[in-house]
This record gives structure tokens, sequence and C-alpha cells, in this order.
């Protein structure tokens, strides 16, 4: 029997962002990150794999809102951020 865990947080992109595998630009803005993991059977100690990290975009399409999902990889999606604080701080000029 396959013990599943999902859990949610918000990220906020100050600027434009790209992830890769994706041709978009996505905008600036605030996203929800699910996170689905699965419990690993067998051991004698709780260890919980991820097994999928999605990003929910929210669109107006035709004035209905429209939530995109897609299925990214979660170090792309740090390395955007990560990106994205250090456009906010600036050039490191010595």
């Amino acid at each position: 029997m396959s013990h599943e865990r999902t859990s949610q947080k918000t990220v906020t992109f100050d600027h434009p962002f790209h992830l890769k595998g994706f041709n978009d630009l996505f905008p600036s803005g605030s996203y929800v990150v699910e996170t689905t993991e699965e419990l690993v059977e067998g051991i004698s100690f709780t260890v919980y794999r991820r097994v999928s990290t999605e990003l929910h975009l929210k669109a107006k399409l035709n004035g209905m809102l429209v939530d995109r999902i897609l299925n990214v990889n979660p170090i792309d999606l740090d390395l955007a951020l990560s990106k994205d604080g250090e456009q906010e701080a600036g050039p490191d000029i010595h």
C-alpha cells in the first residue's frame, strides 16, 4: 500500500523568469508549488521520496481564470528563484 503526502507553498518572483525545459517567459508574481512525496516502505525509519513538483500558473483567458499546472524539476525552480533574488541585489562589483 502506497502512502503519499502533499505539501504546498507559495513562491514569489519579483521579475519575469524562465524555467529549464519551457520556452515561456513566466511573469513575475506569486505561484503555488505543490510537492507530492511517497513513503519509502521496508526500512526501519520513516523516509519520504519526492515523486512530483508542480507549479500552478493562473491566467485569464477570455475572462475566465485558467489554472495551468506544470511538472517542474525542483532544482530548476530553486535556480530560477536564486537568479530572481540576484537581480534584486544587483551585480557584485569590487
